[in-house]
Order: C-alpha cells, then structure tokens, then sequence
C-alpha cells in the first residue's frame, strides 16, 4: 500500500511507482497477470493511495535500477484497489525542483510527502531515540517540567497565557525549564534529561523558531570536566547512530577571550583559517590617520591574511559588504611577486619601514597574498571583520564539504554592561556560578568576572550551552545584588528558588542543546524549518493553520480579557 509515485503507460504494460516512508517499488500492471488490474490501472494518478496484491518477482535482466533500493525486483499485480483519490498537486513530490518556501508551508503536510522532507524527519526520530537511550545508559532519569508556570527574566519576551480562573492572571510559557532543573537537583535527581519544547517571543531568523525544541541536561556533584567528557560521549553516540561518522573526543577547547581574539566570534567556524591578528601595537605609531584616530579612541586594529587571489572587484565588494555591517570599511594590500615588503594597494604608502617589519615577523605574508585590515571599536571590529572572515571561506570555498568539527568555547565573561541601562546584566543568565577566584570581583570589578559557563560549537554553530550553577543563597543574593536586583524583586521573581537554597542544595551543572539546529546541521540544511514537522514562517505565523487568529468575543470575556488593535 501507498502512494502513485510516478505512473507510466507504456500501452501493453502500465508501470507504477509505488511510495511510502520505506521507500519505492516498481508494479507491473500486464494483462497477462490480471486484465482487471490493468484496466483498472489507467486511471491511476499522482499521489493516488492503492492497495496492490500480487508476485515479487525479479526484473528482466538489464531493466534493473542500481539506485533503488528495491531495483532488482518488482510487484506483478494481480489485484488493485483505489484506497483514495488526490486532487492535482500544487508542486512535485519528487526531489526534482523546489517549490517556493510558503507554498511548501502552506501545503505542508505534501512537502512532508518529499523523499528529502522524510530523510530529514526520520533522522531525527534517530537522533532522539539516540539521545534517550544514552542518557538511560549514563544513568540519567527522564522527567518533565511544567509547561504552564511563572513569567521570569531570562533573556526573551515570555509567550504569556491568561488565567481563566485567576482575573487579571498570567502564566508564562517556559524560554527553558532553568530553575525547574535546578530545583531537581535540590531534589536528589543527580542526573536529569529532558527533549523539551521551548518558547520565546523574539524576531526569528533561520536557525530559530517561536517554539523549538531542547535537550535539557542537569547534574549534581561535578565539574566541568564530568560536563565535557558525558556531552562529548553524547555527540559521539548521535554522530555514529545517524551519520555512521567516528568522532574522536576529547574536542580542543578555547577561551572565550582566544575566540574573539583569534576568529571575532564566540562560535568560532575552525573548519578553516583566516584567523584574525591584532596589529594594534605594530601600528601604534601609524600615519594613516583613519587608524591613529581609532587607536586615540581606544579601538583596536586587527588584519587577515588571505592566500589566495582576490581581483580589485573582490576587494571593493569585501569594502561594501563591511560597511553594510556597519564599519567604516576594508582596508588592504597585496604582496607583489617580489615578496614581503614589497606591496602594493592603498594602504601601502602608509606602513612605514618598521611596520613592515612587524607586519612581516607577525602575519609572515608570502607573495601574492593579500592583507585586510579593519579599525573600530574592538566590538565593530571583532563582529565585522569576523563576519567578513566567514564571507571568505564560502566566497573561496575554504570550507570542507562534509567535514564536522567541535571546539568548547570557555571561560565566559559572567556580566556584560547595558549601555541603555546604565547596569550590568548576566552574560547567559543570574544563576550561573563566576569563577571562585573571580567570586570577590563581583563587588570590586564585575566587568573582569568570568562565569563556570561554556558553549560548544559545531561548524560555527553553538548546538549547546550551559554552565555550572550557583547553589549556596549567599552568592546568588551577592549576584542578584550586582544586578540591581534588590530583595523585594528577587523575592517576587525568584523566590522559591532562593528559600530552596537554603534547605542543603548540591553543586550542580548543566548544558542544553538547540536539538532542532544539531538536526539541522546532521542534515545538512540551512534552515532548522527543513527539520521541523510544522514549523512557523519568520513572522511566527502557521501558513497551514493560519495560526495566529483572532478569537470570538466570548472566548476574551472568559479570560477577562479586551483586546487593543495598534493605530
């Protein structure tokens, strides 16, 4: 049983290519099997669901097709039954041609017909069932947490959902289930796992979503080094029982300060080079005034090394694609044939004799090699010139197909300042445990403290991040209080899991994977739509469903609710 594939009349004979998630076979219709069948099978169509009866039988020598599955033997049908009919569909079922993205969404459950739509789901069923039976293994406990609990800050708008029963009343949908993990710890249940569903109300782009889904991980009694060694195992299981790819812990880890440093980004792409120089101090004295005012101003100079050609076209196009980031722009030179320091380009008149040397001692350019450089603030010049450094690796094909690499990224800043604010808030959020020699900071120099916090990285992806925790209620007050969080409104938001804190909490720590972003990656999709049975547009909207939609006055009068209409 399944779907009409493909249908080919060859007038003698009608061949069909019958479908289903399992894959294809070919059935024979020939009179000379059953004249009623073949009759019958005339008046199949596109995604028409039959029921076929007869004899598996091998193809005719030469007729056989080596990329089926199924290609040496075919159904000889004896029987037909038309299970349903379809209407003509809107765009192919078959891998041939993709159709527009909201016409796929809106016909959603077609696009899910799709052989590459189906590899990608059944994949990740693999992947979760992979992710369950690991944690089973390592001893963690499955357990769910609420949907329906209290609006706290975490870093996102909070979906928020009204009370019927309580006038006026809100819960809010979980960002994540944080304080309910850690309240398991406190519990006892040292080691806990969840695939959970998640909610944020933030503007989406093609690796989020309103509602996606995570791996939630917490234990108790470890470090650092039991969060790395059972997550790296956790890769290595999903790696082999998806893509049959050995991985080969331990991954290389970095600072968060050597990743700024070195790529610009704090999920650094390491498939490939172009790493970034700091040529501040060889500069120091420079007469290109565009860089001595950024070095005046406290901003920084970094430089890329690029060995391989780029034409005047490229260059200009690097120049314009910066400034659309937001930097002033590209500056550059190229090493003439002679070598190093003879180059030419428009920065070259400027760099002095011993610039060159420094320039030459740092970067060791060879000839026919080019050199970009960028001057701004550190957070325009790490940002831009990072984002022009991934530009490169595609624009050069820098980037090996088919190639996975992992690095930790460490060592966090705990705070980061709110210019709008005037105050400092978490880097990740208020319950992530600073460093114990960075604990005294906290009151001195909140800015120098780095957080137990780490990322790991996929491909310039982060799939997963998390941190150790604060479990002792006289630092997480400390925090909250270098927060400007005072203890009526750490009360009120955070109550409970501070008055938990008093009653024997364990260290603990965990991490928690974007499951939908690693499917993606697995699949080799640009987009985490791709792996999503029923995802939302950019505009969080359901084309299928037409979700979201007004509600009829009734159902607002229940919940004590008037809606306003924005002029």
């Amino acid at each position: 049983m399944g779907w009409v594939n493909r249908r080919r009349d060859l007038g003698g004979l009608v061949f069909i290519d019958l479908r289903d998630r399992a894959g294809i076979v070919q059935v024979v219709f020939n009179p000379e099997y059953s004249h009623e069948a073949h009759t019958r099978a005339s008046a199949l169509r596109n995604e028409y669901v039959i029921a076929v009866k007869g004899k598996v039988a091998e193809r005719p020598e030469g007729t056989e097709n080596r990329e089926l599955k199924t290609g040496t033997i075919e159904i000889q049908a004896k029987e037909l039954i038309i299970l349903s009919e379809s209407n003509p569909i809107p765009f192919p079922i078959d891998e041939e041609g993709e159709a527009a993205e909201t016409l796929r969404l809106k016909y959603r459950y077609l696009d899910l017909r799709r052989p590459k739509m189906q590899r990608n789901i059944i994949l990740r069923d693999r992947a979760a069932r992979t992710v369950r039976n690991y944690f089973h293994q390592q001893g963690f406990l499955e357990i769910e947490t609420p949907f329906l609990t209290k609006s706290t800050p975490e870093g996102a708008r909070d979906y928020l959902v009204p009370s019927r029963v309580n006038p006026g009343q809100f819960y809010a949908l979980p960002q994540s289930p944080q304080l309910f993990k850690q309240l398991l710890m406190i519990s006892g249940y040292d080691r806990y796992f969840q695939i959970v569903k998640c909610f944020r109300d933030e503007d989406l782009r093609a690796d989020r979503q309103p509602e996606f889904t995570q791996i939630d991980i917490e234990m108790s009694f470890i470090d650092r080094e039991d969060i790395y060694a059972t997550m790296e195992g956790l890769m290595k299981a999903v790696f082999k029982n998806t893509l049959g790819i050995e991985l080969t812990p331990p991954f290389p880890r970095i600072t968060y300060d050597e990743a700024m440093a070195r790529y610009g980004a704090d999920n650094p792409d390491v498939r490939f080079g172009l790493e970034m120089t700091d040529i501040s101090p060889i500069l120091k004295k420079t007469e290109f005034k565009a860089f001595a005012d950024v070095l005046q101003r406290g901003g920084i100079i970094k430089a890329i090394q690029v060995n391989k050609d780029l034409s005047r076209k490229d260059l200009d196009n690097l120049h314009e694609f910066a400034r659309g980031l937001g930097a002033k722009g590209l500056s550059w030179v190229r090493v003439n044939p002679e070598g190093w320091p003879n180059v030419s380009g428009p920065l070259a008149k400027f760099l002095s004799e011993g610039e060159k040397a420094g320039l030459g001692k740092s970067m060791n350019p060879a000839p026919g090699n080019i050199l970009l450089f960028m001057g701004d603030s550190a957070k325009v010049v790490n940002d831009v010139l990072g984002r022009v450094r991934l530009q490169l690796g595609r624009q050069l094909n820098l980037i090996p197909p088919g190639v996975f690499k992992f690095v930790w990224v460490t060592d966090f800043p705990l705070l980061e300042y709110d210019e709008a604010g005037k105050k400092w808030s978490a880097k990740h959020h208020p319950f992530t445990s600073p460093l114990d020699e960075d604990l005294p900071l906290l009151s001195t120099d909140p800015g120098r403290a780095r957080a137990k916090a780490y990322d790991l990285v996929l491909n310039g992806s982060e799939v997963g991040g998390g941190s150790l925790r604060i479990y002792r209620r006289e630092v997480q007050s400390q925090f909250f209080q270098t927060l400007g969080i005072g203890p009526e409104e750490a009360k009120e938001k955070f109550g409970f899991l501070l008055e938990a804190l008093e009653f024997g909490a364990p260290p603990h720590g965990g991490i928690a994977f974007g499951f939908d972003r690693l499917v993606m990656i697995l699949c080799g999709a640009e987009s985490i739509r791709e792996v999503i049975a029923f995802p939302k547009t950019q505009k969080a909207t359901d084309l299928m469903t037409e979700a979201p939609s007004s509600v009829d006055s009734r159902q607002l009068a229940e919940l004590s609710l008037r809606v306003m209409i924005p002029k």
